[in-house]
């Protein structure tokens, strides 16, 4: 059963138009505390944001709805996706929420939810959620509403917790670091954690004020990163996105390194630790065909999911991997998180650089990626995937690319778009091949 209100990774939407208005905040709040109620004891949610105007209204809705239905609220402030996750298991809270659109534009927000474990919810407890939302919510008694209060340690306890991910043997004493936090989430926690740990840190993005996060900055646009790193001298630059639950890493040349190399890069250090479960590492179907050939050739495997990471962890879990993650840099390490975290992630990317001692482009790059072609088609209404058309075409590629390549189509979880790509060992091909099938999907969306 399709669900109503949740996509991909929570609400999301544009602020101050539904779903992502305060009167739905408040809603989501109490249907989410009403469903966690469970046992006598008094129940907590642990509420983190990054660094949107809009986090100010939508906490403040959301407080208000834990609070009515009997909830304490322990809030946060900005902290990373993965950080509420850690600290909603940590402190015994009975469901965690951040606020968050991750890497949209300020005027995005979104709503992502977890569990008592730390765990994204199931479908189950969202369609659970999503009939409290549109039905009625009893409301708690006046003596047994919810407090609200601030929790002024939190960073201090992430930051402890991801420094203690990196190996104890090693230290990242004398090595010159720009981090990009995106004017996120991120913006203190990270740059902290670095130079704690013994790193020359550079950072840039750290100076949110509630419009500018992800513009220009962050892991969807490495420019000013690239640039940072060259004319600083750096041995290597981290971008984080707005929730840094997502990395992109930037070698000494400034080369943008992607999530599947440094999913290879950390699947093969463990692998040759001892320490890498699952034979492999899990992704999904917009990965290159080139990190699976190069993980084969180690003799470690790949299993491919839907995009999404929850869909990522989700078959992690069942099948016993502790790597996985997204060619976009969402990057699960199941041993550590249980969701992705961009600047652990990040620390075992800095182990492996200083165990090779080498510069940053010799370590990480591990593959020479397939020419891979990626193209967004926008529509109003309907579903062009269903279209005869469209469906010929689609056919048309995939019997061309067969035994060459790849071809993969999706309609967007998040958006009204359906994404092509295709990859294969002719560039001049899947080029073609993309084009032809973007312009039945064109035809077909009017």
């Amino acid at each position: 059963m399709a669900r109503k209100y949740f996509g991909t990774d929570g609400i999301r939407g544009l602020t101050n138009i539904a779903p992502m208005t305060a009167a739905m905040a408040m809603k989501v709040g109490m249907a989410a505390g009403a469903h966690f109620l469970r046992g006598d004891h008094k129940h907590r949610v642990v509420i983190g944001k990054d660094t949107r105007l809009s986090g100010y209204m939508l906490e403040n809705a959301m407080v208000a709805g834990f609070t009515s239905v009997g909830m304490d609220v322990v809030l946060v402030g900005p902290m990373p996706t993965p950080a509420v996750a850690m600290l909603t298991q940590s402190m015994r809270a009975d469901m965690g929420v951040m606020i968050s659109a991750s890497h949209n534009p300020f005027y995005d927000n979104g709503i992502k939810l977890f569990g008592p474990d730390g765990y994204k919810l199931s479908d189950e407890d969202e369609h659970a959620i999503e009939a409290l939302i549109d039905g009625d919510v009893a409301l708690a008694p006046a003596a047994e509403i919810g407090r609200a209060r601030r929790v002024e340690d939190a960073r201090g306890r992430y930051i402890h917790f991801a420094k203690s991910t990196f190996p104890v043997d090693l230290t990242l004493d004398g090595l010159k670091i720009v981090v990009d936090c995106a004017n996120g989430a991120a913006y203190q926690v990270a740059p902290s954690a670095l130079w704690e740990l013994g790193a020359d840190v550079i950072a840039i993005g750290v100076e949110p004020n509630g419009k500018n996060i992800n513009a220009g900055v962050g892991s969807t646009a490495p420019e000013t990163l690239c640039e940072t790193v060259v004319a600083s001298g750096a041995a290597i630059g981290i971008a984080l996105d707005g929730d840094a639950d997502r990395l992109i890493v930037v070698d000494e040349t400034g080369r943008v390194i992607d999530g599947d190399q440094l999913m290879a890069l950390i699947a093969g250090g463990w692998a040759r630790q001892g320490r890498l479960a699952g034979g492999g590492l899990v992704t999904t179907v917009m990965s290159n065909l080139g990190l699976e050939r190069h993980l084969a050739a180690q003799g470690l495997g790949m299993v491919r999911t839907n995009v999404g990471d929850r869909y990522v962890l989700e078959k992690m879990r069942g099948s016993g991997y502790n790597v996985g993650g997204e060619q976009s840099g969402h990057i699960i390490l199941s041993d550590y998180a249980t969701t992705g975290d961009g600047l652990v992630a990040a620390l075992q990317v800095l182990a492996e650089l200083v165990r090779a001692g080498a510069p940053a482009s010799e370590v990480l790059h591990r593959f020479d990626p397939l020419p891979q072609i990626l193209k967004n088609v926008r529509f109003k209404g309907g579903r062009p995937l269903e279209d005869n058309a469209v469906k010929d075409a689609i056919a048309g590629a995939e019997a061309e690319l067969d035994g060459k390549g790849r071809l993969v189509i999706r309609a967007s979880g998040t958006e009204p778009v359906i994404r092509v790509m295709a990859e294969g060992d002719d560039r001049g091909q899947v080029e073609a091949v993309v084009d032809r099938v973007c312009d039945a999907v064109r035809v077909a969306a009017g």
